[in-house]
């Protein structure tokens, strides 16, 4: 028994020796990318790889040695390819002297860095997290998380080789907020300011802010266990809105493949759409399609041209136009309406198409919920209404130098892309009037709950527009399809749309305090596109104040986790009361 502990608690030390040796890789890893190493330097490092690799590969067997529960086909089918490569590249790095004559592609540092990263993430998931209620509820670990993120990626874009010239912490951060934020504004030019490494670490925060750290972390950690506590459940059913404790795992790897699927889908479209003389080379080629595609998925904005879509050799490319709006209207509608409309197509298929009639013994009568029927249409309306407005207001102006079939897909992007994306295709500063201020209504109204995107949600929205419709018709409560909408819910619309303005006039009001030359409406764009997080500007962000900068930063990151998050963090529960106070009307109108 005696020796069975001792066994047990040196395996336990052991494991965590390995996890902590993999995170000092990672470190190491960073420091490696971000500063340029003298020869000697480069050595030690790269012996430190090799003892942290040779760890990671032991740790791995013992497990399977000492493991009494069966092991998944998936987790061992992971192992035996992460290790497999690991083996390969370190017999190719360290014990083969002719194989950078003979295997130049594999002979690269970036694929140890790489087994590096496969072996953190191994350790990683191995560990026991488990969240405290007590400590932290669902709402502050959620905005602790991009906290976290953000002043990691500030840190990490500080790095000499993250940028050609430098950047300030400032700047740095702003960058951070805007990209984690999945927000797109810039104070310095993404593609002449970051070198290659600053990018992708760009590209990582945000593909981290579009779907959530502990979206990645949670699922990793219970692919590899299989297991997880009944307390993490229920914080992780709270953060994916799930609607059963049991299904919170099942939803976290739908949001994961769908993701992943769609933005590598979109980003082979996206290259087959270029011109390859526009690019040095094929990997340049296809960084620009990767990055474009995360970004129009995660409706982030960013881009790696000096002029965005507005560059000579992209504007009038209108295939890559297309695939970028249906990307961020897909990225924008939300992961549970693309399964609720997944699942529905199936049905659909299979029953109407196919007729099978097996459908018959499964019938939902409800297989396309409300909650999809409203997005929907409310997302297909604004997009309808927008693309008419643009297209009639800026006929003359900056649709002028498209013809035909051309100006309908640059007025359909100029319509989409306020829905949080950020990307422009004209230029800002030369709108009409009308069209900034519907640009400013697009952008306030944003994408849809449970999405990347932000503003208020189309829901929130059509909740506002069916209770005046209601109201006018003298009803009590909002009916639609048959059903009636919660008052919680409706409760809910109108403190987002009151945080909201509350939130973008104090914004306004401040930056115009620090920068009055800016202008009223300069501004005022700004603060909407910062809150919904969409990344358009009319050409002020960079030469903002700092002050200013914090201010678009603080509302970047409130627009990301919302007002009502963090007032629900904050404030402590009130416990529920059996009693009602009599009920008195208010004198509104």
């Amino acid at each position: 028994m005696i020796n069975s502990l001792k066994g047990y608690f040196t395996l336990r030390l052991l494991y965590k020796i390995a996890f902590f040796l993999t995170l000092l890789g990672i470190f190491i890893l960073i420091f490696d990318f971000g500063f340029d190493q003298m020869t000697s330097l480069q050595r030690k490092i790269n012996a430190l790889y090799l003892v942290i690799l040779s760890i990671g590969i032991l740790t791995t067997f013992i497990r399977y040695f000492t493991q009494r529960k069966s092991i998944q086909t998936k987790v061992w089918l992971f192992d035996f390819l992460s290790i497999l490569i690991t083996l390969f590249v370190i017999y190719i790095h360290f014990f083969s002297q002719e194989a950078h004559r003979h295997i130049t592609f594999l002979y690269n540092d970036n694929w140890i860095k790489l087994t590096i990263i496969l072996t953190f993430i191994r350790e990683f998931s191995e560990q026991n997290i488990n969240y405290k209620r007590t400590l932290l509820n669902p709402a502050q670990l959620f905005i602790v998380s991009f906290l976290v993120i953000i002043f990691l990626g500030a840190l990490l874009l500080m790095l000499p080789n993250a940028t050609y010239t430098g950047i300030s912490f400032i700047n740095a951060l702003f960058t951070s907020t805007s990209a984690v934020c999945v927000t797109g504004l810039i104070v310095v030019d993404t593609s002449s300011y970051f070198t290659l490494f600053g990018q992708t670490i760009l590209l990582i925060l945000i593909q981290a802010g579009g779907i959530g750290i502990l979206t990645f972390a949670s699922y990793f950690s219970y692919f590899f266990k299989g297991v997880s506590s009944y307390e993490n459940q229920l914080v992780l059913t709270d953060m994916t809105n799930s609607e059963k404790i049991g299904e919170v795992f099942t939803t976290l790897r739908r949001i994961i493949v769908i993701t992943f699927t769609i933005e590598i889908i979109g980003a082979l479209l996206i290259f087959l759409s270029l011109n390859p003389i526009l690019f040095d080379g094929f990997f340049n080629q296809v960084f620009f399609a990767f990055f474009h595609s995360i970004s129009a998925f995660c409706n982030a904005g960013f881009s790696t041209l000096q002029n965005g879509l507005y560059e000579t050799g992209f504007r009038f490319n209108y295939i890559l136009q297309v695939l970028l709006i249906l990307l961020l209207i897909l990225g924008g509608l939300g992961f549970p309406i693309l399964v609720n409309i997944l699942k529905y197509s199936k049905y659909y298929l299979t029953r109407k198409i196919i007729g099978v009639k097996s459908w018959k013994k499964q019938y939902k009568p409800w297989v396309l919920s409300l909650n999809s029927r409203i997005t929907l249409i409310t997302t297909f309306s604004l997009l309808v209404v927008g693309t008419i407005l643009f297209y009639i207001t800026e006929y003359n102006n900056v649709l002028a130098e498209h013809h035909g079939l051309g100006k309908f897909i640059t007025a359909l992007f100029g319509s989409a892309t306020p829905r949080t994306a950020g990307f422009n295709t004209v230029n800002m500063s030369s709108l009409t009037l009308p069209t900034v201020l519907i640009t400013m209504f697009l952008m306030w109204v944003g994408a849809s709950p449970a999405s990347t995107g932000g503003g208020i949600k189309t829901s929130t929205f059509a909740i506002a527009t069916l209770n005046f419709i209601s109201l006018a018709k003298g009803k009590s409560r909002i009916e639609i399809y048959r059903r009636e909408i919660a008052d919680s819910s409706v409760r809910r619309a109108f403190a987002i749309i009151s945080l909201s303005l509350i939130i973008i006039g104090i914004g306004i009001i401040s930056i115009l305090i620090f920068d009055p030359e800016k202008g009223l409406l300069n501004v005022a764009f700004e603060c909407f596109s910062a809150y919904s997080t969409v990344g358009l500007s009319l050409g002020i962000t960079g030469s903002l104040s700092d002050p200013s900068k914090l201010i678009l930063i603080t509302i970047m990151f409130i627009g990301r986790v919302s007002m009502l998050s963090i007032l629900i963090a904050v404030f402590k529960k009130v416990k529920h009361k059996n009693y009602r106070y009599p009920t008195e009307e208010i004198t509104i109108n």
